[in-house]
């Protein structure tokens, strides 16, 4: 298969829905998930919801439940709580609902990191997966980590990504 035709399908608007997991940001100081608003507008997508949610499993749960209850929602992105502190609660309570996890995702996006941050990179514990048919990405709360995920791997293969999904 041609790498366009991988592509044919990279146009796509989609809604996308942003949780952050932080115990200190508020929306107005959330620089993470401005960068990610601002990156994902500017590819043409349109942000639902930019909530913040402190680091605590259940009302991680219920914001990310929320948005998969929400029919308008394609894609999830959350940010922070992917490492390895007693804190870091997101991958874990998002990820056990993967009906098909993406493990390309977090493999690729250490990858890219560790050419930007050295070995700290294999603390991070990113990952992607599908849960009840929308896309859900865990990324790290940094807004560097936020702009290598998107510009180097989201946006540029998301069209094709909600393509695949819908088939």
């Amino acid at each position: 298969m041609k790498l366009d035709e991988h592509r044919r399908d990279q146009k796509v608007e989609a809604v996308v829905a942003l949780m952050v997991t932080s115990d200190s940001r508020t929306i107005e100081t959330d620089e993470t998930g401005k960068t990610a608003v601002h990156l994902l507008e500017e590819a043409g997508h349109r942000v639902s919801a930019h909530v913040i949610v402190p680091n605590d499993a259940g009302m991680i749960h219920e914001a990310y439940t929320g948005f998969l209850s929400d029919p308008e929602v394609q894609v999830i992105i959350t940010s922070g709580g992917t490492g390895i502190s007693s804190r870091d609660k997101t991958v874990g309570t998002v990820s056990a609902t993967f009906e098909k996890p993406i493990p390309g995702f977090g493999e690729l996006f250490r990858r890219l990191s560790f050419d930007e941050i050295g070995h700290a990179a294999m603390f991070s514990r990113a990952t992607a997966g599908v849960a009840q048919g929308k896309l859900v990405f865990c990324l790290p709360g940094s807004r560097g980590a936020m702009r290598t995920a998107l510009e180097k791997i989201i946006l540029s293969s998301l069209g094709h990504m909600l393509w695949e999904l819908g088939r």
